[in-house]
């Protein structure tokens, strides 16, 4: 009888796959973090996995492991090796959040630039004179760049071209047959790029160092808009907040960060032309729904013998630019 323990709060239809599957019992830890589930992973031989961390010490105590569901398409914070020494599969979700993903990269690019948070701190105050400084900006078009054109990237340039933005795409891992007529123009190289964008949105996974730094910012045009829905720490942060502050950068929309949640005192909280939320871009109600149902199947069809090739992280593989890692969200 396969045990299961489920970390993290976990929509009510996969909870109910969950009842509803023969011999098959389980532990459900609503907390997410990695402290609140871990003196339970001892009787798991099954894991589905929220956006806490899964360290090797923590591996090192699961005995009876045989796979690890996420829940979602990224997996940066499970440390494979550990993994992969003990021949633990590691499961992904399918393509069930991209989209959502790519609508609330949208949202923060519409709200930085209509400056929605000052107009509404305006209305509340009663500054209604604000509304003559003429902040709020057009996105048609403008231009947008973005980085990694995985799932979430090709959703976001139909979105954007739709507000009749003229799009631009940077990313190295796709091949001359991977940029199809309707979709963005290639940028092949990401100097030229960041000069180029009034706009930019970041879908690439988290790498070694930040992937937009000091460097990078002094490279854009000046007043442009910077979005993140990716990963924290692909963005710097401080420098970012540097870049904000001497009126390189516009203004910036943020759903993730390198410490989540961020401090009360972190730089970017300071100003009115950010906006921010608690990496929920791919947290939508339906999202929500549809991955807690993908992590529970992977886990009962593991144990079936029938789980989907296409959903299985080798831990040995490296990424291709299909990889789920690279579209990753939740």
């Amino acid at each position: 009888m396969p045990h299961v323990l489920v970390a993290g709060k976990l929509h009510p239809s996969g909870l109910a796959l969950l009842e509803a599957a023969p011999d098959v019992t389980y532990d459900y830890v609503e907390e997410v973090s990695e402290a609140s589930f871990a003196p339970l992973i001892g009787a798991a031989e099954g894991l589905i996995l929220r956006t806490q961390p899964l360290s090797a010490a923590t591996i090192a105590r699961a005995g009876k492991l045989r796979i690890v569901s996420r829940h979602g398409v990224g997996y940066d914070a499970v440390d494979l090796p550990a993994l992969e020494e003990r021949d633990i599969t590691l499961t992904v979700v399918g393509d069930v959040n991209s989209l959502a993903v790519a609508e609330h990269a949208m949202m923060l690019l519409l709200a930085t630039a209509k400056r929605a948070v000052r107009a509404d701190r305006s209305v509340r105050a009663g500054d209604w004179r604000w509304r003559d400084c003429l902040q709020a900006r057009e996105l048609a078009g403008k231009r947008l760049l973005i980085l990694g054109y995985g799932r979430i990237g090709r959703h976001l340039a139909r979105l954007a071209r739709a507000f009749g933005m003229e799009v631009g795409a940077y990313d190295p891992f796709v091949g001359e047959d991977g940029w199809t007529e309707d979709g963005a123009t290639p940028v092949r190289a990401l100097k030229r790029g960041l000069a180029w964008a009034d706009m930019i949105s970041v879908n690439v996974p988290k790498g070694e160092r930040p992937l937009l730094g000091g460097e990078e910012f002094a490279r854009m045009r000046p007043g442009a808009i910077l979005v993140n829905t990716a990963r924290g720490g692909v963005v710097d942060e401080q420098a970012l907040a540097a870049a904000l502050a001497s009126g390189r950068l516009a203004g910036a929309g943020l759903d993730v960060f390198e410490d989540e949640p961020p401090p009360t005192d972190h730089p970017l909280m300071g100003f009115d032309q950010v906006v921010l939320s608690p990496h929920i871009a791919g947290l939508t109600a339906e999202c929500s729904q549809r991955m807690a149902v993908a992590a529970v199947e992977n886990v009962l069809d593991f144990f079936d013998g029938r789980v989907d090739p296409a959903l299985v992280v080798s831990p040995t593989e490296r990424l291709r630019p299909s990889s789920p890692r690279r579209a990753g969200h939740d």
